[in-house]
């Protein structure tokens, strides 16, 4: 453990116990370095790993004061369900997708960052130079697998979190989607069973229902965010395939599994011998100062195929996406020349001039706590301006908030009234087909608050006020 996690961990024991109360004020810096003995540098990742927690706030000349500690539960959901094998959500994606295309739309249903974060100079810079070489364009070297020196770097930070990884290992895509759909189709068969979270990204309905596999669901764990009871019951019951999970940043209720139910999951992948496609495309936009490790980290037995992109870290116009393929990189490359060929020849260049002279880190760590500012103004207004019955879900990472409504307001309905004006927000059923999950608002919440922004939000926050004052029917 770093000192400066072993500082955090002692100092949230005196918040949790009730020895610094609610908004009193923490010792500085200074006076902390010298009752702690530890260096300033180390005080002061301490207190923002504690601040990204929530647990304490910081006030501009003021210092560090103890925050108001609200107990964040997952939304309690229904036992694990078996779902008809034809699903049919790829036509509400798409009617979706096309609402909240226009620029006039305020995008906080998007599943993007705020473009103003993404796409840094540097990179731009560097495509411009590479644009006019021809050999830039050049597909050969570019070809599934994708470029070498690209796949390296990739390989090079897998191996700087403990995972032994090799260039080979590697398969560039045009995007995360194209990576986890590659992934799933070399491993099943149509009537195959997959085990998807009970609320998902709306790419793994899509996924099953296009390759006619058979759906079961798990449900969230309250507490824990996946309850590793159930996925024992439910590979125990019934013949699963694959699992396609998403344990880091979850989208769209933001929780981050612990390391302890990961290495919980890999003993049963392994006794069960069941693959897993690991969907991590937001590992990078964690908050404070520790990268969560990826199930594929507690992989002994090369069960998981981990995905992962650069499109939510440096915008979507980079869909650079790739696979830890390992057994099945040689399927997967087939798959991909008989649909895309391959990834984009002129960013792959471009990624590794931006990668291996260390800008990716540089614009990381500023977008990080872009995102974190920009979701912690949106979660204050909310807490504030909601009706009561409302609550909004808020984890350390990423730039997501997940709002329960009241059980009477459909977010179907709010999300049809929110485009009306203009608005976009992202409704449940994109996210869990079971109607009775009818009531959560996924919101983008990456973007500076603005008087246009918190406009969007105002209308929001007043069409739930109204549908609960209308008589229940």
């Amino acid at each position: 453990m770093y000192k400066s996690e072993q500082l955090a961990q002692n100092l949230k024991l005196l918040i949790e116990n009730g020895t610094w109360k609610v908004h009193s004020k923490l010792p500085s810096l200074r006076e902390q370095v010298q009752r702690s003995g530890f260096s300033l540098i180390t005080v002061m990742n301490a207190y923002q790993e504690l601040e990204s927690q929530g647990l304490i706030y910081s006030k501009e000349k003021s210092g560090y004061f103890v925050a108001e500690q609200v107990t964040t539960q997952i939304p309690q959901t229904h036992a694990v369900v078996a779902l008809n094998p034809k699903i049919e959500i790829n036509s509400l994606v798409f009617k979706y997708l096309k609402s909240i295309q226009s620029k006039h739309i305020s995008p906080l249903g998007s599943a993007f960052p705020d473009s103003q974060l993404l796409y840094p100079p540097k990179l731009i810079q560097i495509m411009g130079q590479l644009s006019r070489n021809r050999h830039s364009y050049d597909q050969t070297t570019n070809l599934p697998p994708g470029n070498l020196e690209l796949r390296k770097l990739i390989a090079q930070r897998y191996c700087m979190q403990g995972i032994p990884t090799d260039a080979d290992d590697i398969v560039i895509t045009s995007g995360g989607l194209e990576a986890l759909n590659l992934s799933l189709q070399a491993i099943t068969q149509p009537g195959d069973y997959i085990l998807l979270q009970q609320t998902i990204f709306y790419g793994a309905w899509q996924a099953a229902e296009r390759l006619g596999l058979k759906v079961i669901t798990l449900p969230e764990h309250p507490q824990h965010g996946f309850d590793i009871e159930a996925f024992e019951q439910v590979i125990q019951t019934y013949p699963i395939k694959v699992c396609w999970f998403m344990l880091n940043a979850h989208n769209p209720i933001g929780f981050t599994v612990s390391d302890e139910i990961k290495y919980k999951i890999a003993q049963l992948l392994h006794e069960h011998q069941i693959h897993l496609i690991e969907d991590d495309v937001y590992e990078e936009l964690f908050y404070g100062s520790q990268k969560p490790l990826p199930m594929k980290y507690f992989d002994q037995q090369n069960l998981v195929l981990h995905c992962s992109s650069f499109s939510k870290t440096l915008g979507s116009g980079f869909r650079m996406g790739w696979v830890y393929a390992g057994k099945f990189s040689e399927h997967i490359q087939h798959l991909q020349l008989m649909s895309t060929i391959s990834a984009n020849a002129l960013i792959q260049n471009a990624l590794v001039e931006f990668l291996s002279h260390h800008h990716y880190e540089k614009h990381l760590r500023m977008l990080r706590r872009a995102l974190e500012k920009n979701k912690k103004q949106f979660f204050q207004y909310l807490k504030q301006h909601l009706p009561e019955g409302c609550k909004v879900y808020n984890y350390p990472s990423g730039y997501f908030l997940w709002i329960q409504l009241p059980d009477k307001v459909s977010s179907m309905q709010v999300y049809e009234q929110l485009i009306q004006q203009q608005v976009g927000v992202a409704p449940s059923p994109l996210f869990n087909v079971l109607p009775s999950h009818q009531h959560f608002i996924r919101m983008n919440c990456s973007f500076e608050w603005t008087e246009q922004i918190q406009h969007a939000v105002d209308q929001f926050v007043k069409i739930i006020d109204n549908r609960l004052l209308k008589p229940s029917t």
